[in-house]
């Protein structure tokens, strides 16, 4: 008999723990009942952060104030779990088992909307836990003669290594890395001179940033790697924050909220430079996509947040997207935010990748702002070998780097006046189409005409 109550307990315990999880984004009307004031930023931002915004004149405004505590205690009394917030967007992501609290919160007089955000998966793929294993780090029988090693190419058609050979390799700069994951990069040789600040994960707060998908890696190296004659990255001696807002075994719109979360993280920090190689446009669910008239820098969530950064005082770089040659073709947000600096991907040549989606943006914005490299990128693979790899998630942190070596060597610039330059220095700045944009910067130009300004 207490071998059947103790079967029936344990029975009851597997069902409670196997309710499925929900994770809703909750927009509030206002912000009343916040306990900080504009008037004394320094209560929620960060000394470095408020350094960068009086450098650019830059003034601390409503968006910058976090939610109201009074109104989130009052959806946390609902039972829910807070996952994060964002200030710029006025709105919560709360995790429960209960939906049918959702109507209860949806009636809370500062409510605006609710809005379903992520399911939990029927099943997540096991990490590697030997992960490590499958890194040599083993260098090419034959070095390059360049510094570069095989990156030359990718570095050089925007003048880039001329930005380097006067010293501006991004030292003093911090950059940012929004993605997916960034897999072995504590066992890569490449990075082992890196100057990492941190890391966060915004997906899962429990998980090993380092175990996760590869793609962010690879865009890192882009930017980071720094192994002579092997392969050395567009800004080798800036700083970096690794930020992990994807996660790889579902797409749903949760992520949008986990990005808003991870830029207002760098925002807090002091980054000056974003690179994000990621973009949304459909979903798990078929009907939580977006419509080409959304394309407006503002619909989408992670759009909307990234269109705030330059105001912020940071430079946000993001692939374009791959959708040139499928039925969408257009640029995925936050490819469409403003103030922004969307990057399409060429060959080493120069010439349009077929597969690099274009523009323009919904209200007529020019879309990709710029071009890089996006096909044979150099890239570290998992094993810590240099390799090649395609997609606009290359060029972008390709010239994301570079634009970090350039507003180095010109800090007197705004973020809005280095986005300015970067589209001025394009090959087609006189003619920009929804192709190549503003085409492909030569960010040595930029600086030398930087420094005429100034000097006038």
């Amino acid at each position: 008999m207490k071998r059947t109550i103790f079967m029936l307990m344990l029975l009851v315990g597997l069902s409670v723990s196997a309710k499925k999880h929900y994770k809703y984004r909750i927009c509030f009307s206002d912000k009343q009942g916040t306990e900080y004031t504009i008037d004394n930023p320094h209560e929620f931002l960060s000394e470095r952060a408020l350094e960068r915004r009086a450098r650019q004149h830059l003034a601390v405004d409503e968006t910058d104030l976090p939610v109201s505590k009074a109104y989130l205690q009052q959806i946390l009394s609902k039972n829910v779990r807070l996952v994060h917030t964002s200030k710029w967007n006025n709105t919560a992501l709360v995790e429960l088992t209960d939906t049918s609290v959702v109507d209860e919160i949806a009636r809370l007089p500062f409510v605006k909307a609710t809005r379903l955000v992520w399911i939990e998966p029927d099943n997540t793929p096991k990490r590697d836990k030997k992960r490590k294993q499958e890194v040599t780090n083993q260098a090419p029988d034959t070095l390059s003669a360049s510094a570069y090693g095989d990156a030359l190419q990718q570095i050089a058609i925007h003048n880039g290594d001329k930005l380097h050979e006067v010293g501006f390799k991004g030292s003093g700069m911090t950059v940012a890395v929004i993605d997916g994951g960034f897999y072995n990069v504590d066992a890569i040789d490449f990075f082992k001179d890196m100057r990492l600040l941190g890391t966060h994960d915004f997906a899962n707060v429990e998980s090993d940033i380092f175990a996760e998908n590869a793609h962010g890696m690879m865009v890192l190296s882009c930017m980071a790697a720094n192994t002579p004659r092997v392969l050395t990255g567009t800004a080798p001696e800036a700083s970096y924050w690794l930020l992990r807002s994807e996660d790889a075994d579902s797409e749903q719109p949760v992520e949008e909220d986990n990005w808003a979360a991870a830029i207002e993280f760098a925002d807090s920090v002091g980054v000056d430079v974003i690179n994000t190689s990621l973009g949304y446009h459909t979903f798990d669910e078929p009907h939580a996509g977006y419509r080409y008239r959304d394309l407006d820098g503002y619909t989408s969530l992670i759009s909307s947040s990234a269109s705030m950064a330059a105001d912020k005082g940071m430079v946000v770089v993001c692939s374009a997207g791959n959708a040139g040659k499928a039925e969408w073709k257009k640029v995925t947000p936050p490819g469409d935010a403003e103030h922004v600096l969307t990057v399409g991907a060429t060959t080493r040549e120069g010439v349009n990748a077929e597969f690099s989606s274009i523009g323009n943006s919904a209200d007529g914005r020019v879309k990709p702002d710029v071009m890089a490299v996006g096909v044979s990128s150099a890239v570290s693979s998992t094993a810590g070998t240099p390799r090649r790899g395609n997609g606009t998630s290359f060029a972008s942190p390709i010239f994301c780097g570079l634009v970090a070596c350039f507003w180095q060597a010109c800090p007197w610039l705004s973020a809005h006046e280095v986005i300015d330059a970067m589209r001025k220095a394009g090959s087609q700045a006189d003619y920009p189409d929804n192709i190549y944009g503003y085409g492909i910067p030569d960010v040595w130009k930029a600086y030398q005409t930087a420094r005429q300004q100034r000097q006038q």
